[in-house]
């Protein structure tokens, strides 16, 4: 008996030792799948504000117009969501009869916000099977555009705003919903970020992430790695991800949140407020074989950015608040019902104008109109709430010369109401 207990006491050790390591390695081993937040600095709580409730609009109103607006845009007769078979869905921007990762990912940003996992599932199904790469020096990444008539792929390389937006979505699906009901949106996000970490210049692909400049590319490939969209600029994307991608490279995306925000100060005009489309790192305008770089439609998206970044994050108010104050001081100089959509950044008319369907000209654009009104939350001015009840009052339907677009107009109006609402927020992780 005594030789058995002395066996005991030497092997109980042994024991420990191995249920340690094997502890240790199932959790390396599901690390890439299972977030870990411990001794993650939290995002500061955010005060979502309801800027319809402070201009005096009543909350059942207010829901009522999100949920039209989600109607209009995800299920009406002009509707740019199109379901595919029970499992799968994509979102089309049907006057270029294409469905591209801007739209893709901003409706899983819509559908996590609002609690449609249905809805974010089918788009995250569809964007996997036919839009993201799976092998190659692209793996992981998607193709930014595809008919979705013919299924012929647009363009096999990616736009790098696509993929901010789906990471981001995908963290805030895992935090929301967990990670066990079908898809690990976590383990989804990580795969995308760790394929971005291994593109070093293979096959002309590189990070989404100009390392050297610490700003988001235009492209991740050939020369559009060297500038950038100052629309893609989301400062505090990047901060989401150092709080919930646990990637190890926290550190580099709080400096590239930090760079964004310095980037938008040199990017916008000191007096009107407006970027050009395209820029270099500087913030200089760059011009394109397509375009020459002024204040145009993926600029209308800058103001909406900016005043996320001063919800969620809190960071940079005082020169937001005065970005706000300028951007819409100078709209309202061109007349609140009335600014046209683009601009040169001096706030003069641009000689060349870029065409939108078919359609060469200026309009009071509802993208606009809609982004513009979300400074309002950045904007200390008691008056800055008529851009607010331009917002109310706007709609989504063909302008007075036919022309209609339920899908940039439409989506950009759809965010707009949600931020305005209080209704767009940082996810935070829930209990499963």
């Amino acid at each position: 008996m005594k030789t058995n207990s002395m066996q005991k006491k030497l092997m109980l050790p042994l024991v420990l030792v191995l249920f340690g390591l094997l502890t240790t390695s199932l959790s390396f081993a599901q690390q890439k799948t299972t977030p870990n937040y411990a001794g993650k600095s939290a995002l500061p709580a955010g005060k979502y504000r309801n800027l319809f409730r402070e201009a005096g609009y009543k909350p059942a109103d207010i829901d009522a117009k999100v949920a039209k607006a989600y109607h209009d845009v995800f299920e009406g007769p002009s509707k740019v969501y199109f379901e595919v078979g029970d499992t799968m869905a994509y979102v089309s921007d049907v006057k270029n009869h294409d469905a591209r990762t801007e739209g893709m990912s901003y409706g899983m940003m819509v559908a996590v916000q609002l609690d449609k996992k249905d809805v974010f599932d089918r788009l995250w199904r569809w964007s996997k099977r036919y839009l993201q790469h799976q092998s190659g020096p692209r793996e992981a990444y998607f193709a930014w555009s595809i008919n979705p008539a013919t299924m012929k792929k647009n363009s096999e390389g990616s736009a790098s705003d696509g993929e901010l937006y789906y990471i981001t979505s995908l963290l805030f699906a895992a935090n929301r919903w967990g990670n066990n009901t079908g898809i690990n949106y976590y383990g989804e996000a990580r795969r995308i970020l760790d394929a971005m970490w291994k593109k070093d210049g293979t096959g002309n692909i590189r990070n989404l992430i100009n390392t050297e400049h610490k700003q988001i590319t235009f492209v991740p490939e050939g020369n559009g790695y060297d500038w950038t969209d100052p629309s893609y600029h989301l400062p505090v994307f990047y901060e989401i991800w150092a709080a919930y991608a646990n990637d190890g490279h926290e550190a580099f995306y709080r400096e590239c949140a930090d760079t964004s925000r310095v980037f938008l100060h040199r990017a916008c005009h000191p007096v009107t407020g407006l970027n050009a489309d395209y820029t270099e790192f500087s913030g200089k305008p760059h011009d394109t074989r397509w375009s020459p770089s002024a204040f145009r439609f993926d600029s209308w998206r800058v103001p909406m950015n900016i005043a996320m970044d001063y919800t969620w994050a809190g960071k940079d108010g005082a020169w937001q608040a005065d970005y706000a104050r300028r951007f819409q001081g100078f709209l309202r100089g061109q007349g609140i019902s009335t600014f046209g959509d683009q601009f040169n950044p001096d706030g003069s008319k641009p000689e060349f104008l870029l065409a939108a369907g078919g359609f060469k000209t200026l309009r009071h654009s509802l993208g606009l109109v809609s982004t513009a009104a979300t400074l309002s939350l950045v904007n200390k001015d008691k008056n800055s709430l008529d851009f607010v009840r331009a917002l109310w009052n706007a709609k989504l339907e063909p302008y007075g010369d036919g022309y209609f677009d339920p899908y940039y107009d439409g989506l950009l109006y759809l965010f707009s109401l949600m931020h305005l609402s209080g209704k767009y927020q940082i996810i935070t992780p829930q209990t499963h």
